[in-house]
């Protein structure tokens, strides 16, 4: 029994000491790591620097290339210069850098160009006159207002402008058409007329089909405003035919709200154009004809004189008597 007990003590005692190898092995090879890092780190720690960078930049690389689909650029080798943070790893890779957008103002985030496009008058200020203005006409259901993106929309509703099927405008309708005239006159807002029609056929001596009848009734009214002193140049037409309804045309409520005439004020206003005094303009003119110049004639009776505007004067009276 003591035989067997002392073999066993000394088949334990072989195996329990045998991890200090492998830790003495460990911290052997970390020291001198350590240390060939700190060596390194003194002496060259310029090129270490630029070592390091290069890896980094080979390793993003590497890691962008394969998680992109369809990418076959390869590198080259380590870089020999430092390398500096690319935009793409600061600001994401949706970044342009060439194109640069439009500068856009505050609260106008929705437009582009700003910077070639003049502003008009504010559409609030106009909203609120032409609420004023039109009042009646808004309680009995013949106009509405609204204010839609960069569009002031003005409904007129036909029945108030015109008889059916005709683009006479009645003397209502002119009342009308100047109560809003007095409110964009003063402003340089562009102005789009538009008309509509339901999609009752029509064909009569005037008109051939609902196209021709919102554009004639369009004409009217802009005509109307030009009439009364609107600038032409701020102005427009559209037609939209029966295409473009604003409720069922099933019904003949519907079919009355779909027939009418709208006067929509834009955001953006017509450039204000620069003056040009007609005394320097005629200065200018003067300055730029040649003189009277005597052109050479064979015979010696005949005088050809070329004038200032271009044409020519043959006399035979001798000019310098």
């Amino acid at each position: 029994m003591m035989r067997r007990k002392l073999r066993n003590n000394n088949a334990n005692n072989q195996h329990t000491e045998r991890w200090l190898v492998s830790y003495a092995d460990y911290m052997t090879i970390m020291f001198a790591f350590f240390v060939v890092m700190y060596a390194m780190a003194i002496n060259k720690e310029e090129k270490f620097q630029v070592l390091s960078d290069s890896l980094e930049q080979v390793f993003v690389k590497s890691a962008r290339q394969h998680s992109q689909e369809g990418t076959g650029v390869t590198g080259t080798g380590l870089l020999t210069d430092r390398v500096s943070p690319e935009k793409e790893l600061l600001f994401g890779e949706s970044i342009q850098k060439q194109e640069v957008g439009p500068e856009l103002l505050d609260g106008q985030s929705d437009t582009s160009n700003v910077k070639q496009k003049h502003l008009g008058k504010p559409l609030d200020s106009l909203l609120t006159k032409l609420q004023s203005a039109l009042i009646d006409e808004i309680r009995d259901g013949e106009a509405s207002l609204e204010l839609h993106q960069d569009w002031l929309i003005i409904e007129l509703s036909s029945g108030m402008l015109f008889s059916s099927g005709s683009a006479v405008a009645h003397s209502r309708a002119k009342s009308v058409i100047g109560m809003v005239k007095d409110i964009i006159s003063p402003v340089d807002n562009y102005i789009r007329v538009r008309g509509y029609t339901d999609n009752e056929t029509i064909r009569n001596e005037i008109f051939r089909s609902n196209w021709e009848l919102s554009v004639a009734r369009a004409t009217s009214i802009l005509i109307e405003l030009e009439r009364m002193g609107i600038n032409p140049a701020r102005m427009a037409i559209e037609g939209y035919g029966e295409y473009s309804p604003f409720a069922d045309n099933t019904t003949a409520q519907g079919r009355a709200q779909n027939r009418k005439v709208v006067v929509a004020l834009s955001k953006y206003g017509l450039p204000e154009q620069k003056a040009v005094d007609s005394d320097d303009a005629s200065e200018e003119i003067e300055a730029s004809m040649p003189e009277e110049v005597e052109l050479p004639s064979n015979d010696n009776s005949i005088k050809v004189i070329q004038l200032p505007h271009g044409g020519i004067r043959i006399t035979t009276r001798n000019e310098e008597q």
